[in-house]
């Protein structure tokens, strides 16, 4: 990376380039000044959202991807690294994320090549962003009998090597862990949601009414779930002893039945006659794992932790399955603990489920949709629906709805992660998340 990237001076921008002006990032068709530089409406977006939401991207490659119209959105990493380079400015962007930029006199900015490295690897955003959950609910909405729960606090970015082993008997060590640690990476996901919780804790409670318009989209979202118990057999006899193939052949059932019901569940959204073929198909392939995994922990739990647990309970892996698991499996375990008490503590309500859902599902980044936009207007829809039943349903917790939101990028995290982890070491992964959230739920 360089800091010394050519920027455009502003009296280039004058009027010989008046009819043929192009994105200074892609080369597509410019709409105009934005942040500083002549760019399109794609970039601006783009670089918009990066910023306000704080995102850390990776490069696959030697982070010298081509930038092009075509080929823009194949690396977020190199297209936010040119936008800087180029001299897109941040301190432009309006604090509220609303439209339209602030400081539209100052143009291109020049900034050195370690403020781009900060800007780019999220240690400029950790300041902003470094907040603990604290549990202020409701006393049946909190973990009895302490004053800071393990659940209170986001996991770690990385694991320390110490606590690499698998552990079956439940994981008590990994308290100390996620007491005062920083908000993660991870969790700079959704528009306002540091701002927000710094501003609500501020608020004293008060009585009001849900919004009509609210209340109606909820009972959309909602009569769209399928609630029912889930139909795949999960008992077994006492006594019999499950096998690594028998187990991996129930998990796959299982999925099968969760991603029949996701599907099910896109036809009745009350938004699916809007959206494109291609959107919707091009949404689920690539969130279907984070919609099974968010109904696992939630509205299906009392069966996955429960029934599931039981069978899992009479698989013994054996000494090489356990000296084989891998790292990325270790995490995933680690972070699925985690996650499981959230929720376990958040007692998340059917409504809340739902909403959070249609905001996972309705990703504006994911690449090949047809009309970001409009996803972009649904989102920030359920985004607004959703607060709006928070503050009206739980008045006395003001941090929920911020601590609900965060969950979602833990969500796409592990399931981006558990794509890297051998499928044969899935039943023992079950096996020990399982059992270790049954354990720890049984102690409460």
């Amino acid at each position: 990376m360089s800091s010394s990237s050519p920027v455009l001076p502003m009296n280039s921008m004058g009027n010989e380039r008046v009819d043929q002006r192009t994105c200074l990032i892609c080369g597509d068709r410019a709409t105009g000044l934005h942040y500083g530089i002549i760019s399109c409406e794609g970039c601006k977006g783009f670089f918009k959202r990066s910023i306000c939401n704080k995102r850390v991207y990776r490069c696959s490659r030697d982070k010298n991807c081509v930038m092009s119209r075509k080929q823009r959105n194949r690396c977020q990493y190199c297209r936010l690294l040119k936008c800087l380079q180029m001299g897109m400015n941040r301190k432009a962007i309006r604090e509220d994320g609303m439209p339209g930029g602030r400081n539209k006199s100052i143009g291109p900015v020049q900034i050195s090549e370690e403020e781009i490295e900060r800007i780019m690897s999220g240690q400029e955003f950790e300041g902003e962003a470094n907040m603990s959950w604290s549990n202020n609910g409701d006393s049946d909405h909190s973990s009895p009998g302490n004053g800071v729960s393990e659940s209170n606090q986001p996991s770690p970015v990385s694991t320390p090597s110490s606590s690499r082993s698998v552990e079956l008997n439940g994981f008590t060590a990994l308290r100390d862990q996620y007491i005062g640690t920083p908000v993660s990476t991870h969790y700079q996901y959704l528009p306002h949601l540091f701002s927000y919780s710094a501003h609500s804790a501020l608020m004293p409670p008060q009585t009001r009414s849900l919004d009509p318009q609210s209340h109606s989209l909820i009972n959309q979202l909602v009569s769209a779930e399928d609630l029912e118990p889930l139909g795949t057999p999960m008992l077994i006899e006492d006594g019999y002893k499950v096998t690594q193939a028998e187990l991996f052949a129930l998990l796959c059932r299982l999925a099968d039945e969760l991603l029949f019901r996701q599907i099910a569940w896109i036809k009745k959204l009350p938004f699916f006659c809007e959206l494109s073929i291609k959107d919707y198909t091009c949404l689920l392939s690539s969130t279907w794992q984070e919609l099974i995994l968010l109904s696992s922990l939630t509205v299906y739990s009392k069966q996955i932790f429960g029934d599931l647990a039981d069978v899992t309970s009479k698989y013994s892996p054996s000494d090489d399955e356990l000296h084989r698991f891998s790292e990325e499996g270790m995490e995933v375990m680690e972070r699925l603990i985690y996650l499981f008490r959230k929720f376990n503590q958040l007692k998340v309500s059917n409504e809340e489920y739902a909403c959070m859902k249609a905001i996972n599902f309705l990703n504006q980044d994911i690449r090949g949709l047809t009309n970001a936009s409009q996803l972009e207007q649904l989102n920030k829809r359920y985004w607004y629906v959703c607060q709006d039943f928070t503050e009206y349903k739980y008045p006395h917790q003001p941090n929920r709805f911020p601590d609900l939101m965060m969950c979602l990028p833990e969500i796409r995290y592990i399931a981006g992660k558990m794509v890297n982890v051998p499928l044969e070491q899935l039943p023992l992964l079950f096996k020990a998340v399982l059992h270790s959230c049954k354990t720890s739920v049984s102690k409460e």
